[in-house]
């Protein structure tokens, strides 16, 4: 008995011993700066003089900026236009692309495509299609005969501009995983379900739904966390100035880079972002396991 705990604690310390590297790491990289985070957003910092200790002078300064709650609103209105297109766009592309019968390989690499490209280039592009004068949309707006758009240039289409962007250079991923999914569900399911005349309605929110289930929660939860951090889009096509399409990290960006220079305040609102995303995370995760 003796020998065998022994040889137990001898083999959890080869064990621990083999981790030790990664643990390292991911303390460094990780945990470190998560603390130095926390650390920071009660202090004053410009990383030119010494910082100051301030309390919670940065929260109440931030929750007292005018465009707080725009940031706020502007990331929620993103992240659910996104939950839309982002989410039910690839689903159902995947679904169709996994009926088909020839050229599979062509629309799964057409799909995937835009994921290969730096995000940068993405939104330059994404630009260029935008423009108000030599752009590619408001070309075919004008050979159709229907009236130009300013597209993120205007207030009423610059959010839904930035979503269409962020859609189709990400959604890749996302198509990926569902088809990889559908391509697991037994066929016999869907043969017994044609057997008894089920419609293709019937056989996705009966079979392909249900199948699907564990996949399409997580990627709900990483959709959402991802698209609360939307920052290249919003900070490439229409800046860090416009209360259309500020978001909390591009307003991260200002307190830290532009306005203030005070990387305390952007500490904060960094804290903010990671408890309200932290405790949606935990929520999310406990009412999907309740339901299991």
């Amino acid at each position: 008995m003796a020998r065998s705990f022994a040889g137990q604690v001898r083999d959890n310390l080869t064990a621990y011993a083999f981790m030790a590297a990664g643990i390292a790491v991911f303390a460094l990289f990780s945990w470190y700066p998560l603390v130095r985070g926390v650390i920071l957003s009660f202090q004053q910092v410009n990383f030119v003089t010494d910082p100051w200790w301030v309390g919670f002078d940065n929260y109440r300064t931030i929750f007292d900026d005018p465009l707080f709650w725009t940031a706020w609103w502007n990331t929620l209105k993103f992240t659910g236009l996104a939950l839309v297109l982002g989410y039910l766009v690839p689903f159902f592309l995947a679904v169709l692309i996994n009926e088909a019968r020839h050229a599979k390989g062509f629309f799964r690499i057409a799909v995937y495509l835009p994921l290969m490209l730096p995000p940068i280039v993405v939104v330059l592009l994404w630009k260029f299609f935008y423009d108000p004068g030599n752009g590619i949309f408001n070309a075919v707006l004008r050979g159709v005969h229907l009236p130009e758009s300013q597209w993120y240039q205007s207030s009423s289409t610059a959010m839904l501009s930035l979503v269409l962007v962020a859609t189709w250079s990400n959604m890749g991923g996302a198509f990926i995983m569902y088809l990889a999914a559908l391509q697991n569900i037994p066929g016999e399911l869907y043969e017994a379900a044609e057997m008894e005349g089920a419609s293709v309605w019937q056989r996705l929110r009966h079979i392909t739904i249900p199948q699907m289930r564990f996949i399409l929660l997580v990627l709900l939860l990483l959709q959402i966390v991802a698209t609360m951090q939307v920052f290249i889009e919003p900070y490439q096509l229409t800046g860090t100035t416009n209360p259309d399409t500020i978001t909390v990290m591009v307003l991260i960006y200002r307190y830290a880079f532009t306005v203030n220079n005070d990387f305390g305040m952007a500490a904060a609102m960094s804290v903010l972002l990671f408890i309200v995303l932290g405790a949606f995370s935990a929520l999310y995760l406990r009412l999907t396991r309740d339901k299991d």
